[in-house]
């Protein structure tokens, strides 16, 4: 699929191949070939997608990479049975949480507010600002991905709970999802299924 209204693509900065390589063309990769994920591929999909907005510049995404094979079982093991053999045979995984203890650094990113991280005091209030602002980080990060010339698989087939206590028993971190990453390999893509029109999402007050 490529942009074949005109007028919509002139509409855009972004020219019709980046815009193909982000959207139109992009989908979820359920197979991956064998080539590596560098870690300097990484490092320039985050140096990249490190710059969109969050709330308060609260940043509260975290992202562990799972690289050895023992760590990869110990994931896999707590994922959906339809995401466990992709997940084993993708060449990264990468764990992508929600940091509650975010408010810590906001006197660093946040500096020209000395109260800023006073104000998310209340746990319950700071959990639900961490979910929400790393699921937009993670859509960032997917966009990222993209960018790079790889192929993402986001995953929520799992048991978050068990993950946390797996990974994280020590640490202020909640998984939400976990992503496959890779060049998509053979028949790593489903049928693409129909997206809302304009008219059934946008509207005007």
């Amino acid at each position: 699929m490529t942009v074949t209204d005109a007028s919509a693509g002139a509409a855009l900065a972004l020219d019709a191949a980046a815009a193909d390589l982000l959207f139109h063309t992009a989908q979820t990769a359920n197979t991956f070939s064998d080539e590596p994920v560098s870690d300097e591929q990484i490092r320039a999909i985050y140096d990249l997608v490190k710059w969109a907005p969050t709330s308060m510049n609260s940043q509260p995404l975290q992202i562990v990479l799972v690289r050895s094979p023992e760590a990869r079982e110990r994931l896999v093991a707590h994922l959906s049975p339809g995401n466990q053999a992709k997940t084993r045979s993708a060449p990264l995984a990468a764990i992508v949480a929600a940091d509650v203890d975010f408010h810590d650094n906001l006197p660093q990113i946040f500096p020209h507010l000395p109260t800023a991280r006073d104000i998310f005091a209340e746990p319950a209030f700071r959990e639900h600002s961490a979910r929400f602002n790393a699921a937009l980080q993670i859509g960032y990060f997917i966009l990222g991905i993209r960018a790079a010339g790889l192929a993402a698989g986001p995953m929520t087939g799992l048991d978050a709970d068990a993950i946390d206590r797996e990974f994280f028993a020590d640490k202020p971190l909640r998984t939400l999802a976990v992503i496959n990453i890779g060049r998509p390999g053979e028949n790593a893509f489903r049928p693409r299924h129909p997206r809302l029109d304009y008219d059934q999402v946008i509207s005007a007050l």
